[in-house]
Order: structure tokens, then sequence, then C-alpha cells
């Protein structure tokens, strides 16, 4: 059965509170531990993974303190992008697969994902919020503001100069050079082009269909990689692109304000993002946590591209051992200390409600 309603609100603030007090009803005590399983727990192994590498970050830094707590563990997390991590994971080469976007019925992924799990299905498991900076790099011009319209006319390549009148009407303050616009694009298949341009597809009549893959149509300059597309921006004066916020702040890159469903202009940052992730709304079956986001959210100092990222697993159907030794990783990950160590990382913790379903789901892996 479906989950109904809207996930509860949750400020940052108080995401961070129930982190520090670990109180939620939903959670056991397993679930909401402050730290990763000790080195007497008698785990060891080696967990390997692939996908998404707008939480490549998050791993990065979950993984090493897992394994300091427990040294007989190895976790191998390969950021290939969304759509490599899903295809890896279907294979059977990897445990779990990060994506930042839940597996897609039109492309037959939850059947083949299942039928890879045998005994028990694939589940989506929401894990880090990871909102989404349209970053640029226009020297002389700060704090630059864009309608989702612009920005789909900029992506579409219908807008190309810096001076445009789209551009000024949204910048009316603005001295705008008439450079050429160098608008670059995710060349591999990724969930970050997948939310991207189903925020564009919602809000500003993008005539394509949203995907990891970006449409040729579209034109434009792609770049492996988030870290690849924060590195063309970075080195190339006049250019735009879009990538998640870790890393518009690990690259020192400009950050667009952006006009959600009210035209309010919203700065970035993770609380600004966790009120979009707030109003979303859980449409997965039974520990299947799939999320429809309203991109259009008129909610007040909402900024509207978001992405949640997702680790895809077996509910059921893992060799035993690597079960345990997924379900170890997400209970941390899920837990008090895993999402509290988002917010430095430039991500946001999971609203409080939806949190407590993701560890039920965690703790159900078998």
């Amino acid at each position: 059965m479906k989950y109904a309603g809207r996930l509860a609100a949750i400020t940052l603030v108080g995401a961070l509170s129930l982190a520090a007090c670990g109180t939620d009803d939903n959670t056991t005590g397993t679930d909401s531990a402050t730290s990763p399983a000790g080195p007497d727990s008698g785990l060891s192994g080696t967990i390997n993974a692939a996908g998404s590498s707008a939480q490549a970050n998050a791993i990065d830094e979950w993984k090493k303190n897992f394994q300091r707590a427990n040294s007989g563990v190895s976790l191998n997390y390969q950021p290939s992008g969304s759509g490599a991590g899903v295809q890896a994971f279907i294979q059977g080469t990897i445990a779990f697969a990060g994506s930042d976007s839940a597996l897609k019925a039109d492309k037959g992924e939850p059947a083949q994902a299942d039928a890879r799990c045998k005994t028990g299905k694939a589940i989506n498991l929401p894990m880090v919020t990871g909102p989404v900076a349209v970053v640029y790099n226009l020297p002389g011009v700060d704090g630059l503001q864009l309608s989702p319209k612009t920005i789909g006319g900029i992506f579409n390549n219908k807008i190309t100069k810096w001076d445009d009148a789209a551009i000024k009407a949204d910048n009316p303050e603005a001295t705008l050079p008439s450079s050429v616009i160098q608008a670059f694009h995710r060349s591999d298949e990724s969930g970050t082009s997948d939310n991207f341009t189903k925020f564009l597809a919602k809000t500003a009549g993008w005539p394509y269909e949203a995907a990891k893959a970006w449409p040729a149509e579209a034109k434009g300059q792609g770049a492996k990689g988030s870290d690849g597309v924060a590195q063309a921006v970075k080195t190339t004066a006049g250019a735009i692109g879009y990538v998640e916020l870790s890393y518009a702040e690990n690259s020192g890159l400009a950050k667009a304000k952006v006009a959600n469903g009210s035209g309010e202009f919203v700065e970035l940052t993770p609380e600004s993002a966790a009120k979009t992730v707030e109003a979303a709304e859980v449409v997965g079956q039974g520990n299947d946590l799939k999320l429809d986001i309203d991109y259009a959210t008129k909610a007040a100092g909402a900024y509207p591209i978001v992405l949640v990222t997702y680790e895809i697993t077996c509910e059921k159907g893992l060799p035993a051992e690597e079960a345990k030794l997924v379900k170890a990783f997400l209970s941390y990950t899920s837990g008090d200390e895993g999402q509290r160590e988002l917010t430095g990382l430039g991500y946001a913790p999971l609203p409080a409600t939806l949190l407590g379903k993701v560890r039920t789901a965690v703790e159900a892996i078998s």
C-alpha cells in the first residue's frame, strides 16, 4: 500500500536536535546508535558498491568512520554515476547502488533489480539530501538570480549571451557582459541530470524527456561526473553548470539564486533545500521509499532544485554475510552520527519522519 500524505515539516535545526537526542519513536536501539558498530562486533569482509557521484563526499566520510570502528570491514565505492551504479547492481556485481533517482519503472529497472535479488525485492532507501546548485563563472557579477524559465532557455541553447533580455529581467540591477554563455552538463548518465531535467520539465517547459542521459538536442558541453562539471565551470569564464552543493562549495563556485514556484529568488543553503524535501511524498510500497518531489513548491524560503540520493539494495536476497555488512553500514549512515556528519559536507540530513521510515526499512534487510 502506498504511503499517503506529506512528510512532516522540519527545519535543519530540528533535524540536528533529533540527531542529538536520538528519540525518534520509529527507531530501535540499533537504528538510533550514535556510532558505528565497534571493533568487537565481529564484522569482517568487503562491501562493493558504486553509483552516484553526488553522494561521493558523504560516502567517503562514512567509509572512513565506519572502517575505523570496524577494522575488519572494507568498503569499496566507485562514484561511476547513478546509471552505471544501477546497472552494476542489476548485474549482481555490487551489494548496493547509489542513485540520485529511484529505480525507473518505464525502464524496467524495478523488475530487473527484483530478479537480481531472487528471493526478495529491491528497495530504494533515501539517504542523502543533496541540493543541486546552478553554478557560474562570471567575473564581476555577484548574486546572480535565475528563474526556471531562464535556466531552461540557457541549457536548451536558446539563451546564448549573458546580457540576454531574460537574464536582465531576472537581474535588473546587475551589469551583465555581452559574452557567450558556456553551458556545461553531465556527459555520463546521472541522477543529477535526471533531477535537474525533472525540475526544468515541471517548471520551465523543458521540451525533452527528463532522464539520466543529457538530451543531445539541447547541445551544450559535456563533462564527466560532478567533479568534472565543477572543474569545467571553474576554469571557463562565462560558464554555467549544475552540481550538488558539496561540489560547488568544495570548488569555491558562485551559486545562483533560483526562483521557486511563488517567484521568490532563494539562496541555496541546506535549510532552504530541506524545505522542499519536507513536502516530498513517499510513493513506494512497503519498505520501498521512493519519493515524489514537488519541484514547483511555493513554500516560503524553499530552494526548488534538490535531489535525494538513494541506496538501492535487496530487502532480502543478498548472501548472508553481505547482507549483514550492508545492513550494518546503512544502519550507521541512517543513524544519528551518520546523518549529523552530512551538514559539514554540503548536504542536509533527512527529515525526521522520512528518516524513521528509512531506519525501519534498513532493519528489515536480511
